[in-house]
């Protein structure tokens, strides 16, 4: 006892200093002019790719929604009406936009879809040709609700300045503490008065052996594959799991190879669970999927 004790006024302790100085830094730390005036260009740079887009296809009655800053050196563009584009065309505006306001030549570019947020196109611009990466150009994109993310890459130096590296330090510090002094083995699986076992997802009890997730009085039925996808993601949570790892084993061990199946179920998956705004299924692009809840 007198151990946990001192256990938990260490921790207290720990975290009082640790907010004391995430408070300190966000005080202190400011956007510089450079920065701000880079994100109004960009602004303004994007609000101009937006129209001409639009003007591309003949719209010049259609809103061009409030530039989004998503994060640093990170930008979206949305349109009140769906578009469709060819990538040739978009990749040029943009290009030719940028240079007008003198920004800088190496950014990537993706094309998300509204409905279920996957990238229906992206490329790569860099200062050396050879990295330059634009495929399929001339394959139109149908028309659907678009939004447009571009991400400056060769800003990154702008990074490290003296608040970066404090968060980096109370970023490793948190990980320390959880992972070696205050971790705790989480008890994932429950068991019912009937001895039947359910694992806890946020405010969902999923019965994998019965193909179903409960929440309340409410069931909802799952299918086969549904119920394998989500046993991976709930033994691997706040994790990525890997697009090769998901195929593997709930197609192909099965001798069955899937095109977008896994894209198809992973939407399913999502609006059966989106009843708990907790739970999220992030597409992590290229590598794979992370089922997230949060505390």
């Amino acid at each position: 006892m007198l151990f946990t004790a001192i256990m938990s006024k260490k921790r207290l302790y720990l975290y009082i200093v640790l907010v004391i100085i995430a408070l300190c830094t966000w005080f202190f730390s400011k956007r510089s002019k450079a920065e701000t005036e880079f994100s109004e260009k960009v602004k303004i740079s994007l609000r101009d790719v937006g129209n001409k887009l639009l003007l591309s296809e003949k719209d010049s009655t259609s809103l061009i929604l409030p530039i989004k800053e998503i994060s640093k050196y990170k930008y979206e563009l949305s349109f009140q009406s769906q578009l469709v584009f060819e990538p040739n065309e978009m990749v040029t505006i943009i290009k030719n936009s940028f240079a007008q306001l003198k920004l800088p030549t190496t950014y990537l570019v993706e094309v998300i879809q509204c409905a279920d947020e996957e990238v229906a196109y992206s490329y790569q611009m860099d200062e050396v040709e050879e990295n330059t990466i634009i495929p399929c150009k001339n394959r139109s994109l149908p028309k659907n609700c678009y939004t447009i993310q571009v991400r400056f890459t060769e800003r990154g130096a702008a990074f490290w300045n003296a608040s970066s590296f404090i968060y980096i330090f109370l970023v490793i510090v948190f990980i320390a503490m959880e992972f070696f002094l205050f971790r705790k083995k989480p008890k994932e699986i429950t068991t019912t008065k009937s001895d039947e076992q359910y694992a806890a997802i946020g405010s969902f009890h999923f019965y994998p052996t019965q193909n179903k997730l409960v929440k309340q009085a409410t069931e909802i039925n799952l299918s086969k594959k549904e119920c394998e996808l989500l046993q991976i993601f709930a033994a691997n949570l706040n994790q990525v799991v890997t697009r090769d790892e998901l195929t593997k084993k709930v197609w192909e061990d099965n001798g069955v190879i899937v095109g977008r199946s896994l894209d198809t179920y992973i939407s399913k998956l999502r609006k059966k669970l989106k009843d708990d705004e907790r739970i999220k299924i992030t597409n992590v692009h290229g590598v794979g999927y992370k089922l997230e809840l949060d505390s």
